[in-house]
């Protein structure tokens, strides 16, 4: 937790808010990948790709 606090910290002192929409999308990728390995909707995930 400690890391995203010091992102979080960065982010606000140097005014990069432009990298929230980045990190989302990222993280929004990376649980998805992380979901479908397992599921059946994994093929159909898959085909985005």
């Amino acid at each position: 937790m400690s890391f995203l606090k010091e992102l979080f910290a960065f982010m606000k002192a140097r005014k990069k808010f432009w990298l929230v929409p980045i990190l989302l999308v990222m993280a929004l990728l990376g649980v998805l990948i992380v979901l479908a390995q397992g599921s059946a909707i994994a093929p159909f995930i898959y085909t985005l790709f």
